[in-house]
């Protein structure tokens, strides 16, 4: 009876090259789209293939050979890149190594014709049937790649402002991805690189295929969003139907039933024991396992318990000539772990059957080709009674035409003979097991429909934990990202509560140290504090503590400053400037031209705490009354060498005459 599942959710594509060549000149195809019960039939272009994958959006494209459709593997992943998301394509043949598709069909029992229509309606049933492999290239996980949509170039002040906006968008637009993840139940690890004023780019590594992300690929202004789904490393076959390997079974029954798994190399595979657990609950452990070959039992003759799981399988019997003593089984299985006694018996039952046909598993072996199945061919040898020549000569056969195969009538005839008792002792063998499960049947009823009630209701318990861990997950990471804005938020309004403290400072200063001050505290006036007079200390008390027209600045340090750093002064349009050193000559001239005061720190008296300072409006205004004076004996001293000047180039010119 054959465990296969329908793969039809959708129609089927099977595809064999019609005439060309992928590598060459344009191919043709034969398609054969297969619904399960009927088979549309056509010939169509490489590039009308794939509209018709996009438009059909077929479950499956199958074929016998993936390179039928791609020249090499980057186009094949660029193949596979393409195809619908709900899309799968599979080659039927097998994995790295196929075999020829005649064999394939054959051995499933799907009609195959050599013409290429043929062999891709064979390709489309096969697959339908859950018989290939899926050729995958991408793995479910998708990078969703967040960062700037324009480049921050390099310059001046105006320059930090533009940067400091794009990295401010790139984490806004990170955090709505982050959101949106988080609404969608998604799982993710996220990484950042954060720059000046927000992120340079953010990357999340969602679990999830790119058409399950509630993210859409996009560029808009200063970010862009890249989604890319996470490539293999080469090119990776999964089969549609999970591999069930023979293998030999070792059962020891009674209250307590043990069974051990035992592969046909002698490796323990698996081993297993119930005192709850029925013929068939026996049985379905051993089917997910794998195929028996070998039953075997610890004790002679073989108890009726395990004579009825083996005629179940169709499998050989194997039994010791006497009884196995316990010091024995306890050596055979002395380098393998079990739970209890009945599990070492069971599995020293399997051991010995193994090592009582190990000459006969390599004989078949040594007589088996490459690309032939040695479990398929051992099975029916052992169990079938067969010989490995009469296997291997039915498993190869290719299906060739009527009138070929008549010309050897004596070897057709005891194929023939073969054939007819291999269905008879098929149908021994079904009915037998027809007996056994029919008896089954009435009590396996009742026993659903208790279960399904308790599967029900606990399945519904877990769906319950499931979304509730979920929730409690998703809640918490938000919970962690609303605490990271509530502590920058904190930040900044301390930064901003410490500048307002030094704003206040300039009007409660304490200036007790001042003898000719007044009891009222009148005629003082602020000093803002510029540490040197360069366009970065004006800019930090700028930023600070703010400058505006008609402040006192104090310069301590004035010297090194060039034609920008004092221009930028100017244009603050300061009260007065009292430095401490000289200032530069180029400097000099701009404040003298901008008509800004300038005067040394040592006329007046301040009183300084922290950035901020304070002195006397007398002192001030001594300072601004004696550059006036200066400035008026600068301005006639610069207008009599402008004169001197005139009258020198005038009496060179007479002197010329």
């Amino acid at each position: 009876m054959s465990t296969r599942t329908s793969a039809l959710d959708a129609v089927v594509f099977g595809v064999d090259v019609q005439s060309g060549d992928v590598r060459g000149d344009a191919p043709s195809y034969a398609l054969a789209a297969y619904d399960g019960d009927d088979v549309a039939r056509d010939v169509v272009t490489h590039r009308k293939l794939s509209r018709l994958i996009d438009d059909e959006e077929p479950a499956i494209v199958a074929t016998d050979n993936m390179y039928e459709l791609a020249a090499d593997k980057d186009q094949l992943i660029h193949f596979l890149g393409s195809l619908p998301a709900e899309t799968k394509l599979v080659q039927v043949t097998g994995a790295e190594q196929p075999e020829p598709l005649s064999r394939v069909a054959k051995r499933h029992g799907v009609p195959y014709g050599k013409q290429p229509m043929k062999e891709a309606e064979a390709a489309a049933r096969l697959a339908a049937h859950n018989v290939g492999h899926e050729v995958s290239a991408f793995t479910d996980t998708t990078t969703v790649k967040v960062s700037r949509g324009r480049s921050t170039g390099s310059g001046g002040w105006s320059e930090d402002r533009y940067t400091r906006r794009i990295h401010g968008s790139v984490k806004k637009r990170a955090r709505e991805v982050e959101s949106e993840l988080e609404e969608a139940n998604l799982e993710y690890e996220r990484e950042v690189r954060e720059a000046y004023g927000g992120f340079a780019n953010a990357v999340f590594t969602v679990t999830a295929r790119p058409q399950d992300i509630p993210v859409s690929r996009n560029r808009s202004g200063d970010v862009r969003v890249e989604i890319e789904r996470e490539r293999r490393d080469g090119i990776e076959f999964r089969p549609l139907a999970k591999r069930r390997d023979h293998v030999v079974v070792g059962i020891d029954p009674g209250t307590t039933t043990a069974v051990a798994i035992v592969g046909l190399e002698g490796e323990v595979l698996d081993v297993w024991s119930s005192r709850t657990s029925d013929t068939a609950d026996v049985i379905e452990w051993i089917v997910e396992r794998g195929r028996p070959v070998i039953v075997a039992a610890d004790v002679t003759p073989m108890p009726e318990t395990v004579e009825k799981f083996r005629r179940s399988f169709d499998a050989a019997g194997w039994t010791p000539e006497t009884d196995i003593p316990v010091d024995e089984k306890q050596h055979r299985t002395r380098e393998h772990p079990y739970d209890d006694d009945h599990q070492r018996d069971a599995m020293a039952a399997a051991l010995y059957a193994v090592d009582a046909h190990a000459d006969q598993f390599d004989r078949i072996a040594d007589k088996l080709p490459p690309g032939i199945d040695r479990g398929e061919v051992t099975a029916r040898v052992v169990a079938g009674e067969e010989s490995v020549e009469a296997v291997l000569t039915d498993l190869t056969d290719d299906d060739e035409p009527e009138e070929e195969s008549t010309e050897h009538e004596p070897r057709e005839l005891t194929a023939e003979e073969r054939q007819i008792k291999d269905l008879k002792r098929q149908v021994d063998r079904l009915q037998s097991h027809v007996e056994t499960l029919e008896g089954r049947i009435e009590e396996k009823d009742e026993r659903i429909d208790e279960l399904e009630a308790s599967l029900s209701g606990a399945r519904r318990q877990e769906r319950k934990e499931v979304r509730k861990d979920r929730e409690v997950s998703r809640l918490e990471r938000k919970a962690n990202r609303l605490e990271g804005e509530r502590d920058d938020a904190r930040e900044r309004i301390e930064d901003l509560e410490r500048k307002v403290e030094r704003m206040k400072a300039l009007w409660k200063l304490d200036h007790s140290n001042f003898s000719d001050v007044s009891a009222e505290k009148e005629g003082l006036v602020p000093v803002k504090v510029v540490e040197k007079f360069t366009k970065g200390a004006i800019r930090e008390a700028d930023d600070q503590y703010g400058l505006a027209a008609d402040d006192v600045v104090y310069l301590r340090d004035a010297s090194g400053a060039g034609r920008s750093t004092a221009e930028l002064l100017a244009e603050f349009e300061p009260r007065v400037i009292l430095k401490e050193g000289g200032l530069s000559d180029v400097a000099d001239e701009i404040l003298f031209d901008r008509e800004i005061p300038v005067g040394p720190a040592g006329d007046v008296a301040m009183q300084e705490v922290d950035e901020l300072a304070v002195t006397r409006e007398d002192d001030v205004e001594a300072v601004i009354d004696d550059w006036h004076d200066r400035a008026e004996k600068r301005a006639r001293d610069r207008k009599a060498a402008m004169v001197d000047q005139l009258i020198s180039e005038h009496r060179a010119g007479d002197n010329e005459v």
